[in-house]
Formats: structure tokens, C-alpha cells, sequence
């Protein structure tokens, strides 16, 4: 295959992923009829006591498989992946009491978590014939139950996950994400992802992306009830919160997708005086492999990693990066920002945006996408060729840089995958980011 050709497929994947989207946004709930459910989307409780469900169902990738898993259901009981993010204010006892409708015993580990009970004792490695079985009690085989409770006792963004038979069952999706906001003097700070006022991000644009792959061959072994050789995993489908590309970048809870409720999408308008704040992003790890991912276009600061603060006040020790290493395990909340050309030029935008030749462009049939990133001004067409942009909005990737991480099953563009849309100052008709 020759250069030339690999770049072409490429581009025609990117073109086949933005019609996806904009197919989606034209769909009755898009953003024509209303704005699309996107963004972290939190399970919270009054009395922060939650109830998790050991159980197994199917996910679905775009390549047409369909792969046995197991998860904690949330408060609905229906089978989904990841688990329910769990949203809790710094300070509050949290309770989350797990029930086990799985064949063989379960637990819950609290990574970042300390004086966790199990009920009512701490929390601690079972042991079987001088072997570690277990990281914390789990829950019996087929009905069992245990009660862990811990003091959310910092902010951040941390894992929750299976302690048992971790490299099997965490594999089969036996996890979810922890989110702990800030409270300042008694006042709980929504709004910012530590307590530094320099953490501060718009509530509006905040969002979960938890980086996990899948073995098929593992899964198929224990939907058959048969034995697997760990030293022969290799993993095959890389996703962002349940979801591998292009159905990353469906809405959140998308019909067609009913196990696998979050999307992954960015949406964002450029830095001005009605958009002062940026969009923050909380990463997880929950597999054995680094994850480098990226947003094209842009870099991010990082301001905690792993339920830490990099900004305290006035030592900020934050840093940006157009590549955020996430570790095995590891967590890190970074703020983004975009800033829009036109800010060179308020109100003239005095740069000429000229369209490059026809043959240079990204055009399938009769339709076109804008490359260019000034918002919001798309050139003259060449004859025939409709825009899909609703209004001159911008879309970047972002994915894992180790690119066979970019993948279905091997094929590209896929896997570990999203779109970052950014629309002009003015906005999109119907659409409110």
C-alpha cells in the first residue's frame, strides 16, 4: 500500500466518522430539534449510600460483534458499561452496597480511597491457603452481598473496580469511575476540580473519558464457562467509555447503543468574555496498558493526577501537554481551551480563508466538510457541493497516539476515538454549548 493511499483511506474514515455525526445531530433530539445529551452524566444520592449490581450483558462494536461482558448495573439495574459514575462531594460518607449475580465472588476496590470498610470491618486482602484471593471482601457467588463505606475525603477524579480475580474480571468489565468535588469553607465548588479557585472550569462542558480494551477471545472463554491462558491476551478493541469509534461520538443514552449509555464527544466554543472558563476532561485508565491520547489542534493542562492537585494556590505546578500519558490505574483532570482566530481580528477577520484546489479537498459526492479553523467562515464552493457544517463549526480527533489502539479489531479509524467540535463565537443554530 502505498502512502499516498493510506492517506486517502484515512481522510475517507474521517469523512465517514463527521457524517456520522452530523447524521446524528439531524436526527429528531439532535441539535436541529434539541440539543443532544453529551457530557459527564453523574448517578448522585442524597444520603451518598449507592447500590452496585454485580452483572452480565452484551456491548456492541461498530464492526457488527457483539461481546459477552460483565458490569456493575447502577440504581436502574439494567446491565451497562462502564459502571454508573458515582458523583459525591468531598467529606461525604459514602456507602455503596454490592450485590453479586455473578457465578463466582465479586468485590469493589476504592483506588485513593482510605479507611474503607467492608461491612463494617476494614477493608482488607482475604487470604485462602496462605494466597491472596482477594483485595476486600467480596460479595458470595449468585446473590451475595457486602456493604463498603469510606470518607470521600479529598477531591478528584479516582476508579472504582473489581479486587477479585482482578486481571480476569476487571478485563470483563467490572468497573467505573468516582468523581469527588470540592467543598470550600462548608461550600461545595461544582464548578472547579480542586479547591484552587485556578482549577474553576465551566459546569457545562465537563466530561469522562475512561480509557479500557477487551480481549475477545477472553470474553468468548468466560461466556463458555471455559479456562483462559492470560499469558495469550491481546486485546483487539480499544474504547472510550464503553464505546469504541465512531459510536464514541453518539449521544449520551443513544437507543441503538442501550448498554453502553456515554458518549464521548467534546463540544465547546472558543475562549471570549461569555466563554471565560475552559471544558474539563477527567481521564482513567482501568486496563494493564498506557494509554498516550490527544486532542488534535490543542494543548491541555494538566491539573491533578490520580486525586492530586497540581494548582495549590499560589504554587501552580500544573503544565500543559498535547499528549497525556495515562498509566495503568492512573486518573488526570485537564482543563481545555480553544481559541478562536478570529480573536487576531475581532470582527474583521482580516486573514482571507482561501478554499484550496478541489482535489486537495475533503468532498464525497456532493457534499464538503470545512477544514479551516476560522470559525464560522467557510469560502465560496465549487458548483454543486453542499456543506454539511451546520454553521461553520470545526471538528478535531482526539485518540490514543499508539495508533493500533486507533483500531476495531485491527481496523482503522476506530477504537479509542473521539471528535472535538468546536462552534463559532455566535453559536449554531439550536445547539448551546
Amino acid at each position: 500500500m502505498t502512502t499516498t493511499s493510506r492517506h486517502g483511506r484515512r481522510r475517507a474514515a474521517l469523512v465517514s466518522a463527521l457524517l456520522v455525526l452530523l447524521a446524528l445531530l439531524s436526527l429528531p433530539g439532535g441539535s436541529a430539534q434539541a440539543v443532544p445529551s453529551e457530557g459527564l452524566q453523574c448517578e448522585t444520592s442524597p444520603s451518598n449510600s449507592f447500590t452496585l449490581t454485580a452483572t452480565s450483558g452484551y456491548i456492541l462494536t461498530p464492526d457488527g460483534n457483539s461481546i459477552f461482558m460483565w458490569g456493575y448495573a447502577g440504581a436502574s439495574g439494567a446491565f451497562q458499561l462502564p459502571g454508573p459514575t458515582l458523583c459525591v462531594n468531598q467529606g461525604a460518607t459514602v456507602t455503596v452496597t454490592l450485590r453479586n449475580l455473578l457465578r463466582e465472588p465479586v468485590s469493589i476496590a476504592f483506588p485513593g480511597q482510605t479507611g474503607v470498610q467492608a461491612d463494617g470491618q476494614p477493608a482488607q486482602p482475604v487470604l485462602s491457603g496462605g494466597r491472596i484471593t482477594s483485595l476486600v471482601k467480596p460479595a458470595a457467588a449468585s446473590g451475595g452481598t457486602v456493604t463498603y463505606s469510606f470518607t470521600a475525603s479529598r477531591p478528584g477524579t479516582f476508579l472504582y473496580e473489581s479486587g477479585t480475580d482482578v486481571a480476569k474480571q476487571v478485563q470483563m468489565g467490572l468497573y467505573g469511575a468516582l468523581v469527588v468535588r470540592p467543598v470550600v469553607a462548608g461550600t461545595p465548588q461544582p464548578a472547579r476540580a480542586y479547591a484552587s479557585a485556578d482549577t474553576a472550569f465551566d459546569p457545562q462542558h465537563e466530561y469522562l473519558h475512561l480509557l479500557s480494551e477487551i480481549d475477545p477471545v477472553l470474553h468468548l472463554a468466560v461466556e463458555r464457562r471455559r479456562s483462559f491462558n492470560l499469558g495469550a491476551y491481546a486485546a483487539r478493541y480499544f474504547l472510550i467509555n464503553g464505546r469504541s469509534m465512531p459510536d464514541t461520538i453518539a449521544p449520551n443514552n443513544a437507543a441503538w447503543l442501550p448498554a453502553q449509555p456515554y458518549g464521548s464527544t467534546i463540544h465547546i466554543k472558543p475562549k471570549d468574555a461569555s466563554h471565560p472558563l475552559p471544558a474539563l476532561i477527567r481521564y482513567l485508565n482501568v486496563s494493564s496498558a498506557t494509554y498516550p491520547f490527544h486532542p488534535h489542534g490543542n494543548d491541555q493542562r494538566v491539573v491533578g493526577r490520580d486525586g492530586n492537585p497540581l494548582v495549590t494556590g499560589s504554587t501552580d505546578i500544573s503544565f500543559e501537554k498535547f499528549l497525556v500519558d495515562i498509566g495503568p490505574g492512573q486518573t488526570a483532570d485537564t482543563t481545555l481551551f480553544w481559541t478562536d482566530e478570529e480573536q487576531w481580528a475581532p470582527g474583521t477577520n482580516e486573514i482571507p480563508v482561501d478554499l484550496p484546489p478541489l482535489q486537495d479537498q475533503i468532498v464525497t459526492g456532493d457534499t464538503w466538510f470545512s477544514e479551516s479553523p476560522y470559525l464560522g467562515h467557510t469560502g465560496e464552493l465549487p458548483a454543486g457541493v453542499t456543506s454539511s457544517n451546520e454553521c461553520g463549526e470545526y471538528y478535531h480527533v482526539a485518540h490514543s497516539h499508539a495508533l493500533q489502539q486507533a483500531t476495531n479489531f485491527g481496523a482503522a479509524f476506530g477504537g479509542m476515538m473521539t471528535l472535538i467540535r468546536i462552534d463559532p463565537p455566535a453559536g449554531c443554530p439550536g445547539a448551546t454549548p
